[in-house]
């Protein structure tokens, strides 16, 4: 029973611990030994407190045993991307220069966590300032494999199953990609779903949170808790949020619309994730449309860059000039290229990205989904220096669009690929249910061939 804990959804789990058929005490110490035992190959977290988080499951089974009141997620473990401030543990943002570097506060989202009665159990591994230089995280998948990043050690963690549940971020594709190479959901709600204080910014335009787990309903229910309005981030919405559980428990009312965009990029994909994303396409059949973009949606991942770099630039010049020996060189870069641009090139791109917003919300009327690559193929070899394309990511970030990476394919190495679904702003709910589609019509098409 000991080792099957670890397998349980995280719905399951904050039942079974509701219930009083588990303890939350038992499901943390089943973690802590998974992490034990895979922990030294994979290398997902940055700090770990397993005796705090036996402290936090032992007050969770008091709580329930007394009869109060219990939440959504009480007694279930959760891993926290480094770049989320906690009190009680430090965040150092993947950067040697803030080693030790220990919050005043929790972030909201962290607090939200408590409040459902989740049990933190730690950070995980994020690169440099959750940007481009390659962490020390490996794939569960394949060790000799990225998992890629900047949340790696989320997807990571959540892959091996270290904890059910694990909250990432995304500037470009740092959600939806690492999820594709570990083979777990990643789900990037609508911008402005889930709050950024006390999250480390690279972008005020473009950063977002999103989320890692098991299932579709896993990271529906995560989402549900974390998110929220907060008037301290300009980005959040002061409406309210569609109820993404029940989205993804739901059936379709009728069989979706489905849109797929023969992007110029797509070149760029390996012939078997390109093969088995024709074969999804061939399955669904009449529910997808295909189009030839104008150049006009092509080149928002120009207008994402020139955007990320430009505000990157503002955010970290002083303390790359400063610290220039303890900067990678890939951050270096992104701040002589946003020297480079002048306000009106980034005025210019931030309306571009408003004409965006307007096309997809008009898009949308007419169709439930955007499906679309989630990365290239399987992930690329750690020797390989880099964590993976996130061209595929971008336009939909720069959108603020709700994104998903779905784990349907493998790759000639027997590696897992992502398949991204990507809805219309504030409709969570609808993508997900439009996921939950896919995934069963998938699944009768296999059963039906004897597959």
């Amino acid at each position: 029973m000991k080792h099957e804990l670890s397998l349980l959804s995280a719905a399951q789990a904050a039942e079974a611990i509701r219930s009083g058929r588990i303890s939350s005490e038992a499901l943390v110490k089943t973690c802590l030994d998974r992490i034990r035992h895979s922990e030294p190959d994979i290398g997902a977290w940055a700090h770990l407190v397993p005796e705090e988080a036996l402290e936090q499951a032992r007050a969770a089974d008091l709580i329930r045993k007394s009869g109060r009141a219990t939440g959504a997620l009480h007694g279930v473990p959760v891993g926290l991307k480094d770049i989320v401030d906690t009190k009680d543990m430090p965040t150092e943002q993947g950067s040697q220069i803030n080693a030790g570097r220990r919050p005043d506060a929790d972030a909201r989202l962290v607090e939200r966590l408590r409040e459902a009665g989740a049990v933190i159990m730690g950070k995980t591994v994020t690169t440099e300032f959750a940007y481009l230089r390659p962490s020390s995280t490996r794939n569960p998948a394949n060790t000799l494999h990225t998992p890629g990043g900047s949340s790696s050690g989320s997807a990571a963690a959540v892959a091996a199953r270290h904890v059910p549940l694990a909250v990432g971020s995304q500037t470009g594709g740092s959600v939806i990609r690492p999820a594709s190479f570990c083979g777990v959901f990643g789900f990037k709600p609508t911008r402005g779903t889930i709050s950024r204080s006390g999250l480390l910014r690279t972008s005020a335009t473009l950063d977002q949170v999103g989320v890692f787990a098991n299932s579709l309903s896993d990271a529906a229910l995560l989402v549900d808790v974390i998110g929220g309005y907060d008037q301290t981030d300009p980005a959040s919405f002061a409406r309210p949020r569609a109820g993404l559980l029940k989205g993804a428990q739901a059936d379709v009312p009728v069989e979706p619309t489905i849109a797929w965009f023969d992007m110029p990029y797509h070149d760029r994909l390996a012939p078997d994730a390109q093969a088995g994303l024709e074969t999804v396409i061939s399955t669904l059949g009449a529910r997808v449309e295909r189009f030839s973009p104008r150049p006009e949606l092509a080149d928002l991942v120009n207008v994402h860059k020139t955007i990320y770099d430009y505000e990157i630039t503002e955010i970290f010049a002083e303390t790359v000039a400063a610290n220039i020996g303890a900067v990678s060189q890939e951050l270096q870069n992104a701040i002589k290229r946003g020297q480079s641009i002048s306000l009106d090139q980034y005025q210019d791109a931030l309306a571009v990205k408003a004409s965006a917003e307007q096309f997809f919300a008009r898009f949308f009327n007419d169709f439930d989904a955007i499906l679309s690559p989630a990365a290239s193929g399987e992930a690329p070899l750690i020797c390989e220096g880099h964590t993976g394309d996130a061209v595929y990511c971008t336009a939909w970030t720069l959108a603020g669009l709700p994104s998903l990476s779905l784990p349907l394919l493998v790759g000639e190495n027997d590696l897992p690929v992502g398949v991204q679904l990507i809805g219309a702003a504030e409709e969570d709910d609808r993508l997900l249910r439009t996921a939950g589609w896919i995934q069963r019509s998938l699944a009768g098409h296999q059963s039906e061939n004897g597959e």
